[in-house]
């Protein structure tokens, strides 16, 4: 099996690298325009307990509006999410999408702003990494 993303483990609670990833990803000219806590919801509709997991939908408005601008239909691709969550030895995960991985793979046209974005990403993940 491939990797999927990005992927960094970080040093430091799931809190605190959670705080960090916003600021990490607004260095890097993104915004995070969606929250999602998957162990809260988790509970709630399925009544289930889960890993502390949550996907943030961040956004780099100048090269979503090239690639929207380009192909309309590729907002279905959008935004940017980058999960965070705790292992089972209570290690903290930071993942996100690969760009290059789903822009260019289905749309090739979009191979120079998605390695643009690949870029930009693997810096701000780097980042909360580096604490």
């Amino acid at each position: 099996m491939s990797e999927i993303g990005m992927k960094r483990e970080v040093r430091g609670t799931f809190d605190e690298v959670l705080a960090r990833v916003p600021e990490a990803l607004k260095a890097e000219g993104f915004g995070v325009l969606t929250r999602i806590d998957v162990q809260a919801t988790l509970k709630e509709k399925l009544g289930v307990d889960f890993r502390r997991y949550q996907i943030l939908g961040a956004c780099n408005p100048r090269f979503a509006h090239e690639a929207i601008s380009a192909i309309q239909a590729v907002g279905v691709l959008l935004p940017c999410n980058v999960v965070v969550y705790e292992q089972d030895d209570g290690r903290v995960v930071v993942v996100a999408v690969d760009p290059m991985q789903t822009l260019a793979h289905t749309e090739p046209a979009l191979a120079g702003v998605a390695g643009l974005v690949r870029e930009k990403l693997g810096r701000a993940i780097d980042a909360v990494a580096a604490g």
